[in-house]
Formats: C-alpha cells, sequence, structure tokens
C-alpha cells in the first residue's frame, strides 16, 4: 500500500474490518466513525491497492478477489501491532475485538449461549463469531479466517499451536421410545434392529463405528447422511433412525427430548482441544478466549 507511515497502520485497520463486515455502514459503527468518514478511508485504501477492495454485488458489498488476496495478512499485520502496543495487564473490559471460532456445530447450537455470556460479563467489546466446520481442508487458522480452533484437533503442523483437553466418547442417541432401549443392547442388535444416519460435513455414508462393526463380522444399514449434528438431533426425533453425538452435544439432545445410549463397541475415543495461529501466543485477549473455551471443555464434558 502506497501510503505515509503514519497513515499505514489506520488504514490497514479501517482495511481489516471493512473486509470482515463487508458493509461501510457496520465498518463505521465499529470504529466509531460516521459514513461519510468511512467512505473517504474506503476511497484512500482503494487509491492505495490500485482496486476497489468492495464492490456491490445486489443489496450488499462483496470484497473483490485482489482483497480476499491480501485479507489473511492484513489481518495478521494488525494483529501483531495490537499485540506489541497492548500493555499485558490489558483490561479486556476496554478491548474491541471480534474473534472467529471454528468448530463443530454443536459448539454453538449447545454451549454457544454460555459462551457469550461469559464474554459479555468479562468483556463486552470482544464479539464471538462461530464458523462451522468446512469440507475442505483449508489453512483456515494460517489465514485468519479463523482465530481458534475447536473439537477434534489432529494438526500437525508446525504453523499450528495446539493444546490437547479433554477426552470424549461417541454415544447414540434415538427417540424416546425407540425399541432399541428396551432390553441388552448387543452388537448385533445394533446393527440390525435399526436403520442408521450419519453426521458428515464430507457426505460419506461410513465411519469409525462401520470398521468396529466389520470386525465382529456385522454390518448396519445406513440410510444418509447430514453436515451437522443438531440437524441429525430433528430427523432423530421424528424417526426410528439410530444416530451418533458426543459426549458434549448431549444438552442439545436432551433438550429436543432425545434418549442416548452406550454404543456397545469398542470405538477410539476422541480428543478434544483447541488450536491456534503463533502468532497469538503472546496477545492478551486471545489469551483470555483460550482460557475460556479450556474451562468450558474442562468442565462441561460429562464424566
Amino acid at each position: 500500500m502506497r501510503v505515509t507511515q503514519s497513515e499505514d497502520l489506520n488504514l490497514l485497520v479501517a482495511l481489516d474490518v471493512l473486509l470482515e463486515e463487508c458493509s461501510v455502514q457496520g465498518a463505521a459503527r465499529r470504529l466509531h466513525l460516521s459514513e461519510p468518514a468511512m467512505s473517504r478511508t474506503l476511497g484512500r485504501i482503494r487509491k492505495a491497492l490500485g482496486d476497489p477492495v468492495l464492490v456491490r454485488a445486489g443489496r450488499r458489498m462483496v470484497p473483490t478477489p485482489r482483497a480476499l488476496a491480501v485479507r489473511a495478512e492484513v489481518g495478521a499485520v494488525v494483529e501483531r501491532a495490537r499485540a506489541l502496543f497492548t500493555p499485558a495487564d490489558t483490561d479486556l473490559r476496554t478491548v474491541v475485538r471480534t474473534f472467529s471460532i471454528l468448530g463443530h456445530d454443536a459448539i454453538a447450537a449447545a454451549h454457544g449461549p454460555a459462551l457469550l455470556a461469559r464474554a459479555a460479563a468479562e468483556a463486552p467489546g470482544i464479539r464471538l463469531r462461530f464458523l462451522s466446520e468446512s469440507h475442505l481442508d483449508a489453512p483456515f487458522l494460517r489465514e485468519g479466517t479463523a482465530d481458534l480452533e475447536v473439537g477434534v484437533v489432529d494438526s500437525t503442523s508446525p504453523e499450528v499451536r495446539s493444546e490437547l483437553l479433554a477426552e470424549d466418547r461417541m454415544v447414540g442417541v434415538v427417540r424416546a421410545g425407540h425399541p432399541l432401549l428396551e432390553g441388552e443392547l448387543t452388537p448385533e442388535r445394533f446393527a440390525s434392529e435399526a436403520d442408521h444416519l450419519i453426521v458428515s460435513r464430507r457426505g460419506k455414508l461410513h465411519g469409525p463405528v462401520d470398521t468396529a462393526l466389520a470386525e465382529l463380522g456385522l454390518q448396519r444399514r445406513v440410510v444418509g447422511s447430514v453436515g451437522s449434528l443438531p440437524a441429525s438431533l430433528f430427523v432423530l426425533r421424528d424417526t426410528d433412525l439410530v444416530g451418533l453425538n458426543t459426549g458434549w452435544g448431549l444438552s442439545l439432545a436432551r433438550t429436543l427430548g432425545l434418549a442416548h445410549f452406550e454404543v456397545p463397541l469398542p470405538l477410539p475415543p476422541l480428543r478434544l482441544g483447541m488450536a491456534w495461529h503463533p502468532r497469538y501466543d503472546a496477545d492478551p485477549a486471545h489469551a483470555w478466549l483460550r482460557g475460556l473455551v479450556r474451562e468450558w471443555m474442562r468442565t462441561t464434558l460429562p464424566d
């Protein structure tokens, strides 16, 4: 960006917010500016980059390819600058930030209210944006699309910090009064007495359960898959299908009146944790976010 040093950081901050909001009005509100002032700032950014940055698409604005290409770099520079000029004893009640948390839909559905309430009480200027897991394997943390990944974290990239927090297990989920809830549940009954529904963001029709059944010479009938756990629970509530849930998702199942049971198979445990990019290691606000998630995950999982 061809701007003076005194203007550099202000324009980068404005560009970062504009690309996050995709709205002059929203960015103006975030930066406590008038809309005309925000529009003039966008004009200076366009001139500096030699690119429109945001263009109209119907009733909304969308980033140009050039803007998308520099978004992660801009975000990283802004975060490093914030960390540099932020005292270690930051008062979180004065911090104004938006953090994006990447993870399973059940995190927001079952535990979003509690996390948002804690954020409102401890850091009212921090907004939490929950992003659903993608069917694509992309470097969301490195690119700055997400600030924290939560769930089954298996990344071994040297560019990512990770912390194991807890182990969870898969349990069976069915509607109340389902026939499988009566009597002893054996692997044979589990496999043969009901059809099954899978949760897979990639649309797979098999998983660890099928591997465990195959080792016993058994096979279940999977009749469909859905992309998120909350969606599966609504399907299970109104059918005789059998699904799976995690321990940290059981509160959502109970809210819908569903019953759960132990799966009669030796399924591998779920290693739950969080991951983030090293650029946030010394960021006090991000450290607070990690502490919030750490406490939540260690206190909400059932024994």
